[in-house]
């Protein structure tokens, strides 16, 4: 895959389970090949779990800035939302990625910042693993996009196919959420942006018109499945 061709705001949001903040934070570094300055707003009150934020210290060793809620203490999930989001926002020097809450509620995050966000020019990704009860058949998928959609006042401009099973996965859970997302892009219009492996199995998938995005599996451990 080439450097990348998004808007210089792209949101990415996706169920729980989806792999949407390590999909997240790959982009994150991807995007150091075409940014000088390259932002990740971590805006997910909803996980508590491998949150972007987490890996702060990582990503700023490699010229990623962090930002996000911060929490009012470690039992509450009440986001005190700062001015640097703003700031990231508006900055067109930098490329800002937001990482959203993975359901309507998260959505609704955006919903303060959506008029901001729409004065720019922005793509918001929602990522599908098509192995996730929640997104496993096409009207489920449209349907999540369109409460989405609703949720943050924001419009989905693409598809990322993140079906896994974490280090389990094989090439024909891409395939399965390659089928399932082509569907819902025939339904829709909205296109498949990427689709997500792991480097094992992205260097197996040869065709030509699967849009492969090889990912390392930063958000967890080694001890974890």
């Amino acid at each position: 895959m080439g450097d990348l061709r998004d808007n210089r705001l792209t949101i990415i949001t996706g169920h729980y389970g989806s792999g949407k903040t390590e999909f997240a934070v790959n982009y994150s570094i991807k995007s150091l090949n075409s940014y000088n300055k390259v932002v990740l707003a971590d805006l997910d009150i909803v996980n508590p779990y491998f949150r972007s934020r987490e890996k702060a210290a990582f990503l700023k060793n490699m010229g990623i800035r962090v930002i996000g809620s911060s929490m009012m203490n470690s039992s509450m999930e009440i986001p005190a939302l700062t001015a640097d989001i703003n700031g990231a926002i508006d900055d067109k020097t930098s490329k800002t990625i937001m990482d959203i809450g993975g359901d309507p509620v998260g959505a609704r995050v955006l919903a303060r910042y959506s008029n901001q966000i729409s004065m720019q020019g922005y793509d918001m990704f929602i990522v599908v693993n098509a192995n996730r009860p929640e997104t496993q058949t096409v009207e489920a998928v449209k349907r999540y996009m369109n409460n989405i959609e609703l949720s943050s006042g924001l419009k989905i401009s693409g598809l990322i196919n993140n079906t896994h099973l974490l280090r389990s996965t094989s090439i024909d859970d891409l395939l399965k959420g390659h089928e399932l997302c082509q569907k819902v892009t025939e339904d829709t219009g909205i296109p498949i942006v990427y689709e997500v492996a792991i480097r094992s199995i992205a260097d197996m998938i040869k065709d030509p018109s699967i849009k492969i995005f090889p990912i390392d599996l930063y958000m967890r451990e080694d001890w974890m499945s």
